[in-house]
C-alpha cells in the first residue's frame, strides 16, 4: 500500500452508514437481550421499527452478525404423553383447526418436562388459540391430574368463571382422560377434546409453545446456568409467561404480542356495537 493512500483512509472521516451503525447496535443488543437473546433476524427487526429505530430488515442482519448475536434454535421434542389405554376418551372436535374466531372458544393444553438438579420438573400450559395468550400454566414435581387442574383454575381465575362454546383441547394422556379433568372443565362450561394417540399434529399448537419455552427459557441464551430446583424453574417460568403474553412478537399475530391482539379485538367490537346502536 502506497503512503498517500494509507494516510488517506487514515485520515478518512466516518462514512454515514458507519456512523448510523455505531448508533443502532447497540440498540439491537439492548432488545436482543430484553427479549431473552431469542429473537432472529425477522423478530428483532419488527421488535427494532416498534421500538422507534428506522433500520431495514438487512442492515438488522448485518449488525446481528457484527455484534456476534443469533435467534435461538429449537431441538427435537422428547414424548410425554402415557395414555391409559382403559380411560374413556372424549371425542376429537378440534380436527387439527387451531383457529378460533374470539377469546375463550378454544383452549390447548399439553404437558413437558424439565430436567433440574433435584428432580424432573413437569409443566403444563393452557393457551387460546385465538391471540395465543397462556391463559393458565403449573410447574409441579409431578405429573399427576392435580397439576392440569391447577392450570385450569388459574384459567378460571384469568378467563372468567364460565364461558359458553369453549372446547378445551389436549392429547391423550391419562391427566387428560381422567374423571376429574372433565368433572373441572365442565364447571366452567367447557367440553373437553382429544386427539388420537401417538400423534403431534392432532395438538401441534400445544406442542408448538411448549416447544419455543425449551428454546428461549429452558435451554436459552439468557439462562443464566442449569436448573438447580423445581421452585427456580417455577420463578423464571412465571417471567418468561408475562413477557410471552405482553411482550413476544408472534408471526401469527401479525408481529404483536397476544395482550395488544386482544386489545384490538374487544376495541373493534365495541365499536360495532356503538355503530349498531347508532343505527
Amino acid at each position: 500500500m502506497a503512503p498517500s493512500t494509507y494516510y488517506a483512509a487514515r485520515d478518512r472521516a466516518p462514512s454515514a452508514r458507519a456512523v448510523n451503525d455505531a448508533v443502532v447496535m447497540p440498540e439491537l443488543v439492548r432488545l436482543w437481550m430484553e427479549n431473552y437473546c431469542v429473537y432472529g433476524v425477522r423478530k428483532l427487526w419488527k421488535a427494532a421499527r416498534r421500538d422507534g429505530i428506522d433500520i431495514g430488515r438487512d442492515q438488522t442482519g448485518r449488525l446481528m452478525r457484527a455484534a456476534g448475536i443469533e435467534g435461538a434454535r429449537r431441538s427435537k421434542r422428547v414424548k410425554t404423553t402415557c395414555p391409559d389405554p382403559a380411560a374413556a376418551r372424549h371425542p376429537d372436535l378440534v380436527k387439527r383447526e387451531f383457529t378460533a374466531t374470539a377469546p375463550n372458544r378454544l383452549w390447548v393444553t399439553d404437558l413437558t418436562f424439565v430436567p433440574t438438579w433435584a428432580g424432573v420438573a413437569y409443566v403444563c400450559f393452557i393457551i387460546d388459540a385465538f391471540s395465543r395468550m397462556i391463559v393458565g400454566w403449573r410447574v409441579a414435581s409431578h405429573m399427576r391430574t392435580d397439576m392440569v387442574l391447577d392450570a385450569i383454575e388459574m384459567a378460571r381465575w384469568s378467563r372468567g368463571a364460565r364461558h359458553h362454546d369453549l372446547r378445551c383441547h389436549s392429547d391423550a394422556g391419562s391427566q387428560f382422560t381422567s374423571i376429574r379433568y372433565g368433572e373441572r372443565l365442565a364447571d366452567i362450561g367447557a367440553t373437553p377434546s382429544i386427539g388420537t394417540v401417538g400423534d403431534s399434529y392432532d395438538n401441534a399448537l400445544a406442542e408448538t409453545v411448549n416447544g419455543y419455552y425449551k428454546t428461549e427459557l429452558v435451554r436459552g441464551p439468557a439462562r443464566s446456568g442449569p436448573w438447580k430446583t423445581v421452585e427456580d424453574l417455577e420463578l423464571a417460568t412465571l417471567g418468561w409467561v408475562h413477557w410471552h403474553n405482553t411482550q413476544r412478537l408472534h408471526g401469527y399475530l401479525g408481529d404483536i404480542p397476544p395482550i395488544e391482539f386482544e386489545q384490538a379485538f374487544y376495541a373493534d367490537q365495541t365499536t360495532s356495537d356503538q355503530l349498531v346502536g347508532i343505527k
